[in-house]
């Protein structure tokens, strides 16, 4: 199965919160993952966020960098593309939604034009009910 892996879940992953291990089995078997370069971004931030907040030491935030990094590296990095932008900008079917998250189901419905059997990795309700509005599979 292909996935497109929202922040939230690779979020949950990185920093081993309650569905982890559902999200690490869901890249896992994953045939190819397919993630906006927010995912990264996203990411990112809250790894520098958790630093400087003393949540996270720097050496685990190095560690859980490494482990985005050496994963990412297999998945194919969508843009923020002047289709993914102009997608955004008009309403979902389940508003209001949020700006990361427009992006992330505008980056979801562009991935699926390549690849139409593409399921939603999600753990943020208003993505997840959104995307099945749009008839993506959600999980986990």
């Amino acid at each position: 199965m292909n996935l497109y892996a929202e922040s939230s879940a690779v979020l949950a992953w990185l920093l081993g919160e309650a569905a982890a291990g559902d999200v690490r089995e869901a890249l896992g078997s994953a045939e190819r993952v397919v993630a906006s370069d927010l995912t990264l971004i996203e990411s990112d931030r809250v790894l520098i966020r958790a630093v400087v907040t003393e949540q996270v030491s720097q050496a685990a935030a190095a560690e859980r960098r490494s482990l985005l990094a050496n994963a990412s590296a297999r998945w194919v990095l969508l843009p923020l593309a002047p289709e993914v932008v102009d997608r955004s900008r008009r309403p979902f079917l389940r508003e209001p939604v949020r700006t990361l998250d427009a992006i992330h189901l505008a980056s979801a419905l562009l991935a699926r034009t390549g690849l139409p059997e593409i399921a939603l990795l999600s753990l943020d309700e208003s993505v997840r009910s959104n995307g099945e509005a749009l008839g993506f599979v959600i999980l986990p």
